[in-house]
């Protein structure tokens, strides 16, 4: 395992930090963990070099952090840096800090939490926990040794990013990066602007959610022809590790031979390790990805604001996400819950005022049934 300097602190993570978002299940429900093999899994990634778990209060309905808790007995906690988040949308008052916090040390079954991080941090939860004062209850958990380190996860704009970054002498940060979200929330630009101020940068969804496991046919093809042979799995994590920014990558696996793979991979990183014509190459590929939409929608925003609140824009690239990576899980989730009532498609009352002013003519109401038939759960 290869390991880089944690941003400004004297201390070294592995390149490769275990995600425990995606632990294998029993049957279909996500709240039933298979104990026995996730227990496994995080053990053989500790005995092969891994030192950074990550878990959360909400992974598998609260689960995850207890099965977590259990996998670091027997000295593999000692051996181990333990990251958990604060899930800064059951905030509501100053008390839910501690509230919180002292559930996750119970659960987890530790006295304190090396990387503890604001989760899923966007404009309205941010100023909410800050309001809130959670930077002064945070300094003080810190001095109380309950919390070491204090970072935060982030789903927003970039711009709201930036005024994170600079609200607070964070240590880390963690963002969603791959080679098809380059200008995507943070993106490129928010890494190497943290990376500027000394933060140290943790990726997550490197692989989109397993999204960029199969590419497109095309993709595959290019892929498969150049001269240096590499699974979909390996060019998408190593574009990651090329970066010298990024301290570490997550990724949230679910079998031992995913384990075995990711840590097998991560021996070959290195900063810098992709030749100018291999990164040519994976522009080829994000390209194939990027030329693959059912709705030919440039989000020029000309058709806002419906007169009945209906996100046009946003339901046209839920749709086009779903056909892109012939994944639904994500777009509808989004769709369902990520969404007003009255942003969603199904909100569209037919009136053809968006129609009258789309500069690529789309038939706007038809489009958005399709959306609605696609997308909301029945």
């Amino acid at each position: 395992m290869k390991y880089r300097k944690f941003g400004k602190l004297d201390l070294e993570v592995s390149i490769l930090g275990f995600g425990a978002m995606r632990l294998p299940i029993i049957g279909n429900n996500e709240a039933n963990i298979d104990e026995p093999k996730a227990i496994e899994m995080i053990r053989y990634a500790i005995d092969h070099g891994v030192n950074y778990v990550d878990t959360a209060y909400g992974y598998h309905s609260g689960n995850s952090e207890i099965v977590v808790g259990k996998a670091l007995k027997d000295g593999y906690r000692e051996r181990t840096y333990l990251a958990t988040k604060l899930p800064v949308w059951l905030v509501h008052s100053k008390d839910d800090f501690d509230r919180l916090l002292n559930e996750q040390l119970n659960k987890l079954d530790t006295n304190y939490i090396d990387f503890y991080l604001l989760h899923s941090l966007s404009k309205g939860t941010w100023q909410n926990v800050y309001n809130l004062g959670v930077l002064d209850w945070a300094e003080k958990k810190i001095k109380e040794g309950k919390i070491r380190y204090l970072g935060f996860s982030f789903h927003d704009d970039l711009d709201t990013f930036k005024k994170i970054v600079d609200a607070y002498d964070w240590t880390f940060c963690q963002i969603q990066y791959n080679y098809m979200d380059i200008d995507y929330q943070a993106g490129r630009e928010g890494l190497k602007y943290a990376g500027s101020k000394g933060l140290a940068v943790i990726i997550m969804e490197p692989l989109r959610g397993g999204r960029l496991v199969n590419p497109p046919e095309k993709a595959k093809e290019l892929m498969e022809n150049f001269k240096i042979k590499r699974s979909p799995v390996e060019w998408a994590l190593l574009w990651v590790w090329n970066h010298p920014e990024v301290s570490m990558l997550l990724s949230g696996m679910s079998t031992l031979e995913q384990v075995k793979e990711n840590i097998e991979i991560a021996d070959k990183a290195e900063v810098g390790i992709l030749t100018p014509e291999e990164l040519q190459l994976i522009e080829k590929v994000r390209d194939i990805y990027l030329g693959i939409k059912a709705i030919d929608c440039t989000q020029c925003m000309y058709c806002m604001p419906c007169p009945y609140g209906v996100n046009i824009p946003q339901n046209f690239y839920l749709y086009n996400e779903g056909v892109r990576y012939n994944n639904w899980g994500a777009p509808k989730w989004h769709y369902n819950y990520g969404m007003r009532p009255e942003e969603r498609a199904e909100n569209c009352k037919k009136c053809g005022e968006c129609e009258t002013k789309c500069p690529q003519n789309l038939p706007i109401r038809d489009l958005l049934e399709e959306v609605r038939s696609a997308l909301e759960m029945k």
